[in-house]
């Protein structure tokens, strides 16, 4: 039994697809003077978006109607159990890291979110090894992405009511300082705010019509749901848009993802020097959290099948572990950039891109492979 899992962990490790990262990889290690073209990367993430979610969207409308409460409770239970993986993040890397808390809790808010790249990975050595996955998954994907949003909101909006110092530090860590306290006759103007989404008045604002933006309506939900909704609309119809031998989104989509993870490949071995500053606490963060929220979120997912009697495909345990698994480096970033200013923008993608999605897409997708074989 060990030397089969042996042989599958290593057929699914050099699947075509995952040989193109490490060439992008490889790439940049070697400084080959190579840039893929910003355009053409902005074009596959549209690509892939609009792919998944169509295609999701048209499988999601045959559905049997009586099958539509667990669905629900099983993308609801992806909701919050992100929540769960941004608390367990936030509390190991308090006890592993000696990092500003809000690095800290910026970094564990990327770990409550999910990553579009990974899913894909995942969905396309799903189909070249016919492993079945349930239809909805991509609707989990789109579900899962918002929670890193909100608990990024609230962890840095608690550091602030505690004292938090415009530069992100807090009262007990060096080089704080303490807000300076208006003597008798001194002016009433309030002092200049950098970040004026942050207060209004005194009190802080948990979510701006700007920020709503960037946590419900960014652009990649936009596409992923709109994806969806047409394929359902399609579906529901009867006049199915996409077929097995659809030139564009089937047969061109593993193309479009093998030059999506080159570009990924690439840009993971460019966050490596970032975590020379970090620590091998955060590094050994960074590897261990996907396979600790993975294992985590299979297991649930089992739970989950056994109280409601739901049957779970193999790949959905698989797409669920990588959703579990993955770190966010679109809609959280752009949320830290309009609300959180305070903390460091290259801290949080070198753990996310340049450890866990690497992981994930060479070693992890393998691994829980393998895992949802022994519980199938």
């Amino acid at each position: 039994m060990l030397h089969e899992l042996w042989q599958n962990f290593a057929h699914n490790l050099f699947k075509p697809l995952l040989l193109f990262f490490y060439l992008g990889f490889l790439m940049a290690v070697l400084r080959v003077r190579f840039e893929f073209p910003a355009v053409i990367y902005q074009g596959l993430t549209m690509y892939l978006l609009l792919a998944i979610g169509w295609r999701g969207g048209e499988a999601l409308a045959q559905v049997d109607p009586w099958q539509i409460d667990n669905i629900a409770e099983f993308v609801a239970a992806g909701f919050v159990w992100n929540f769960v993986n941004g608390a367990v993040a936030y509390f190991l890397l308090n006890r592993m890291t000696t990092m500003r808390r809000v690095d800290k809790a910026t970094v564990a808010s990327y770990y409550a979110s999910d990553g579009a790249g990974s899913f894909a990975t995942a969905m396309g050595v799903l189909g070249t090894i016919g492993m079945a996955y349930d239809a909805y998954m991509p609707v989990m994907l789109a579900v899962m992405e918002v929670p890193g949003c909100l608990v990024a909101l609230y962890l840095v909006g608690r550091l602030r009511r505690n004292g938090m110092d415009a530069t992100g530090l807090m009262p007990d860590e060096p080089g704080y300082t303490a807000p300076v306290e208006a003597g008798p006759g001194a002016a009433t103007q309030p002092p200049f705010d950098p970040n004026p989404t942050r207060r209004r008045r005194g009190k802080p604002r948990v979510l701006t019509r700007e920020l709503f933006g960037e946590v419900f309506l960014n652009p990649g939900l936009g596409l992923l749901f709109g994806g969806i909704i047409i394929g359902v609309i399609s579906g529901l119809q009867g006049a199915q848009a996409v077929h097995d031998d659809d030139s564009f989104f089937v047969s061109a989509f593993h193309g479009a993802l093998c030059l999506y993870l080159l570009d990924m490949g690439m840009t993971a071995a460019s966050k490596l020097k970032d975590l020379r500053t970090a620590g091998r606490g955060f590094v050994l963060f960074g590897l261990l959290a996907p396979n600790l929220f993975a294992t985590l979120g299979i297991a649930a997912a089992h739970i989950f099948a056994i109280v409601t009697a739901t049957h779970l495909k193999p790949g959905t345990y698989v797409l669920f572990a990588i959703l579990c698994a993955a770190a966010s480096y679109i809609a959280v970033p752009a949320v830290q950039r309009l609300a959180i200013p305070e903390a460091s923008p290259t801290l949080p993608l070198a753990a996310s891109l340049g450890l866990t999605f690497p992981y994930n897409v060479t070693l992890g997708i393998p691994v829980y492979i393998e895992i949802a074989r022994l519980l199938s």
